[in-house]
């Protein structure tokens, strides 16, 4: 049986300004490197909309402090899971995003808001995947297993948690003497730097989807 290759997809066309909407449940600090790059001019890209499931989320007064759209989307507001994505949506397209960032974003996407940012939606996940996925503790489980290295993943999201298409990853040493903690902030400053270089790339028309994996194409 020959097996047909995959036709290649280019997510997003290139673009000098690329429009991202981010979805942050907690702190907030890789939106804040968005956004400190996009003010030093270091990324082709705008936060234009950030959205939270959390109230009380930082992220959502970093992006107010930025003059940056922000709201909250609490399931408790909602009469089911799908009015909550679609509200989420609906506020996502009023304010034009191109590309949505998942940066520390607790809910498990559904399929409203996949099928509406189809091949536009990111990730950014605190191992190197496929290893510890589908969880929130990825660092403790690293500890845990006694690896010697570890880091982080910029990938795109499909309907498999934490299984699609893999963009970028940046690795950190695990160290004898290493907490949770220690390890979480390690990985943290590579997700600073990761996520941006990821959507540099997208920005650029560099990134491809082929099947399960990417393509970079060379500048």
């Amino acid at each position: 049986m020959i097996l047909l290759a995959a036709t290649p997809i280019t997510p997003v066309p290139p673009t000098k300004c690329l429009r991202l909407g981010v979805l942050a449940s907690g702190r907030g600090t890789n939106l804040q490197a968005l956004l400190d790059r996009a003010a030093l001019g270091e990324i082709p890209a705008q936060v234009v909309a950030v959205a939270s499931n959390r109230r009380d989320a930082l992220a959502l007064e970093r992006a107010q402090r930025a003059g940056v759209p922000a709201l909250a989307f609490p399931r408790a507001d909602f009469s089911s899971r799908l009015a909550q994505e679609q509200a989420v949506v609906d506020f996502l397209r009023e304010n034009q995003v191109e590309l949505v960032v998942l940066a520390g974003y607790v809910p498990v996407i559904g399929p409203t808001l996949l099928d509406a940012y189809r091949h536009r939606i990111i990730n950014i996940h605190p191992s190197l995947l496929p290893a510890f996925s589908g969880t929130l503790h990825a660092q403790a489980d690293a500890l845990h297993h006694g690896v010697k290295i570890t880091g982080c993943t910029v990938h795109f999201v499909t309907s498999d948690l934490d299984g699609g298409p893999i963009i970028l990853q940046r690795t950190v040493p695990v160290l004898e003497d290493d907490t949770e903690e220690s390890l979480a902030e390690r990985i943290l400053i590579e997700e600073h730097r990761a996520l941006p270089e990821a959507i540099r790339l997208l920005a650029a028309g560099r990134v491809q989807i082929i099947g399960n994996r990417t393509r970079i194409l060379q500048g």
